[in-house]
């Protein structure tokens, strides 16, 4: 696979994140149906579709962070920046970890399985939806301004060098 220029590989990074808030609203939405006692039948595309995306772009999403982003960043002598570089990868695990309890419940809805229990769904919901707001709003007011600016320099140090 060719590697992603940096410049589009941000853009991705962040239309993923509205991805991201789009199926957060998604499943705020439906599970607010579902509480209100709305057939469960109606909303299985809806949750299958969630479901696959947190399990599958988002968790690659995190993994392209880990492995593009920041590196570079942790390497830096900015202490803030490196230790909320640092917080990011810790809410890295703790989402991985809520959405290993979460996608199961959504996985038993999408195949119209009624062993979920709704309170507890809410819970993990509530969690999931705070872990995530809470980081993308660290990445993107932090994070990656940071790592756009690294790249930034880095293109104009390069252009410096070939124009010598």
């Amino acid at each position: 696979m060719k590697p992603v220029p940096l410049p589009d590989r941000f853009q991705a990074l962040d239309a993923c994140h509205q991805q991201i808030h789009e199926h957060l609203a998604e499943l705020t939405d439906v599970l607010e149906k579902l509480q209100m006692g709305a057939d469960e039948s109606q909303y299985r595309q809806q949750m299958r579709e969630i479901e696959a995306f947190f399990s599958g772009t988002a968790h690659q999403h995190h993994a392209d962070e880990e492995k593009n982003i920041f590196p570079k960043l942790l390497a830096s002598d900015n202490a803030e920046l490196v230790q909320a570089v640092k917080t990011l990868q810790q809410d890295h695990g703790w989402i991985e970890q809520n959405w290993l309890e979460l996608a199961p419940m959504l996985r038993a809805i999408a195949n119209g399985e009624d062993w979920v229990d709704m309170a507890e769904l809410q819970h993990s919901v509530e969690v999931f939806l705070a872990l995530l707001h809470d980081h993308i709003l660290l990445e993107e007011t932090l994070i990656y301004p940071e790592a756009k600016g690294q790249f930034a320099q880095e293109l104009a140090a390069r252009k410096q060098r070939i124009a010598s």
